[in-house]
């Protein structure tokens, strides 16, 4: 059975995913990347897997530096992750995490389905402008988003 690594974002971008994995059903395994410290998405999480943690990407208040050296920290975790998963597929709705992972896992030779969030109508969230050029899947939730970007799939909304 083919798994899949569900990149867990906190608040909406957990919504979508986890809808998402219920669409899909029991014909996968499933594991988790959530940040550390996201309990609340943990405990939202239906389908049984296993949980691999990363630092958070970035916090409100930007500091480069801090950033980058999260960032890496972030990549270094991923890939850890991915070793351990080895999953079929990366899919994921845009928290800051998700550019390290989707381009660790493209770099691993695993396929990356990306969601860009609903919540973005006209114009793709940083991580999606991102993780497009190398996506294998980018469903955008809005017909408007396909006119900008020509590769983006429409298939309607999660929620």
């Amino acid at each position: 059975m083919d798994r899949l690594l569900l990149v867990l974002g906190e608040g909406g971008h957990t919504a979508e995913i986890l809808i998402l994995a219920d669409l899909l059903g029991d014909g996968y395994e499933y594991a988790y990347l959530l940040v550390e410290g996201d309990e609340l998405s943990a405990r939202r999480i239906r389908r049984p897997g296993p949980i691999y943690h990363v630092p958070r990407v970035r916090e409100k208040a930007h500091n480069l530096p801090r950033d980058v050296w999260r960032t890496l920290r972030c990549a270094w975790r991923s890939w850890q992750a991915l070793g351990r998963c080895r999953p079929r597929a990366v899919i994921s709705s845009g928290p800051g995490m998700a550019v390290p992972v989707c381009l660790l896992a493209r770099l691993r030779g695993t396929s990356v389905i990306y969601v860009e969030t609903g919540s973005r109508v006209r114009r793709l969230s940083l991580s999606g402008r991102l993780v497009y050029p190398f996506a294998d899947l980018f469903f955008v939730q809005w017909p408007e988003l396909c006119r900008r970007y020509p590769r983006a799939i429409y298939a309607g909304r999660l929620c």
